[in-house]
């Protein structure tokens, strides 16, 4: 039985071209078809308006003999009429004389027994012209004629002149001809000239997609080659590099996570099936062994959770809870910690400061902090918290070694320890400054590090009171 579903869009013809045309043929043939449009209406008005030319000449040359031949009758001069209507050499014109009863007195004599040529009579003074009008004469082309009313010294004459269009009409079909025949010559000229050009516009753009078809995902180190030309494939060569070299620093970075990560999780583990050996065995078995246990899997579950809160930030960002929430709480309530541990002393001012934010992640982030200046103080911590103007300013400094200001950056990578002979109890795993940078960043703050006036490293941390997009709470009006 055949399968029932949505029945297959038919491809149209345009549909197919698009898709099987490749920019040179379609450039060619917009090129040619612009071109025809345009060459076909220039070739048009051309045709036409020669034509008019033309015919307004044979119009003209019409008047002007008309007039000639009036005017020996109007001064009573024209002994011999039918001597005056006989054509020269090279014209193709006819006249007519009609006397005043309508009769014709003469004619050329291609006429000869012919009738008035039009039924029109203009009154003495009075000139009428018709183009476009067949004769009686030739092989029945056009006419353009010119009647004249003049005053004889019998009455009133009519003088009738008429020029054929033949040989005008001859050079206007040779012009549409040598058009016509001419235009698809040029076409094709300018068909080919746009494929060519376009095919050597286009080679930096096939070597950019050979190259990055050479890129593979284990090795993103290679990089397209750059045109000379400052045009837009050349800034598309460029902005194509500087996003291989942000995938590159993105793979390295992810790659050495991944390293990191497992040599972390690596000694836990390692320390864990340790005891847990250790345990099992009757003999050295003790409650050290316990609180061993408990310790790694204390830390491998910190070192757990933060690497999922970091993966979830590349993913999705941080997920906030907004509320206004109480710095000085925060601070006072590390402050109040620390001062159960021997040989620390805590000092530092605290300010009423309160933002809109997470309370949870800012906690952690200051907790992250205060760990960290423990971990490396002499003696003394000092935790402030204050205002300062429109942002809210937390202080984390301590009297230890500090860091080294080409090192103040990097801190807060993932995974960095300044000092690598320190043991991972002592140095943490690298993961705390890290969580702190990227809460403060979802929070639209900043944390930075410079040296504190005790020696040490000074951690300072700017949220502002107010975050983007939300309205003073109730309590702050």
């Amino acid at each position: 039985m055949a399968a029932i579903g949505r029945p297959r869009a038919r491809t149209t013809p345009i549909g197919l071209w698009r898709r099987h045309a490749g920019v040179r043929l379609r450039s060619a043939m917009a090129s040619v078809i612009v071109v025809a449009l345009a060459l076909t209406a220039a070739a048009a008005v051309l045709v036409w308006m020669l034509d008019r030319s033309l015919a307004q000449g044979a119009q003209t040359a019409a008047v002007q003999r008309a007039r000639a031949i009036a005017a020996p009758i109007a001064a009573g001069t024209a002994s011999a009429p039918r001597q005056n209507l006989v054509a020269g050499p090279g014209e193709q014109s006819v006249a007519q004389i009609l006397g005043p009863n309508g009769s014709v007195l003469a004619s050329s004599p291609e006429l000869d027994g012919e009738a008035p040529l039009v039924p029109e009579r203009p009154g003495p003074g009075t000139e009428l012209s018709f183009t476009r009008k067949p004769l009686p004469v030739g092989d029945g082309e056009s006419y353009t004629l010119s009647a004249i009313g003049v005053s004889g010294p019998n009455g009133p004459y009519v003088v009738l002149v008429g020029q054929s269009l033949a040989p005008e009409e001859r050079s206007v079909a040779t012009v549409a001809a040598l058009v016509a025949g001419g235009l698809p010559i040029l076409l094709l000229v300018v068909g080919v000239a746009t494929f060519v050009l376009s095919g050597r516009s286009l080679r930096p753009v096939e070597a950019i997609r050979r190259r990055v078809a050479d890129i593979s995902g284990a090795d993103i180190s290679g990089r397209v080659p750059v045109p000379e030309a400052n045009d837009e494939v050349a800034r598309l060569a460029v902005t194509m590099n500087a996003m291989l070299t942000r995938l590159e620093t993105a793979q390295a970075s992810q790659r050495r996570f991944v390293a990191d990560a497992s040599h972390e999780l690596r000694s836990p583990l390692a320390t864990l099936r340790a005891t847990v050996e250790l345990a099992a065995n009757p003999k050295t078995a003790s409650g050290a062994s316990t609180e061993t246990l408990l310790a790694e899997t204390d830390r491998l579950e910190r070192l757990v959770a933060d690497l999922l809160l970091l993966a979830k930030a590349d993913e999705h960002g941080l997920r906030m809870v907004r509320v206004d929430v109480d710095l000085d709480d925060l601070v006072l309530a590390e402050r109040t910690r620390l001062r159960n541990l021997p040989r620390l002393t805590v000092g530092g001012s605290v300010r009423a400061v309160q933002v809109r934010g997470d309370s949870h992640q800012l906690a952690q982030a200051l907790r992250n902090l205060v760990d960290n200046a423990v971990r490396y103080a002499a003696s003394r911590v000092e935790i402030s918290v204050y205002e300062d103007g429109s942002d809210a300013v937390i202080d984390v400094a301590d009297d230890g070694p500090g860091i080294p200001p080409d090192a103040r950056e990097r801190v807060f990578e993932r995974f960095v320890r300044l000092d690598d002979s320190r043991t991972r109890s002592i140095g943490g795993s690298g993961l705390g400054l890290a969580i702190v940078r990227e809460v403060i960043s979802a929070h639209d703050g900043t944390v930075h590090v410079t040296e504190s006036a005790l020696g040490g490293a000074l951690f300072r941390i700017t949220l502002p009171i107010r975050p983007r997009g939300y309205p003073p709470s109730a309590a702050s009006r």
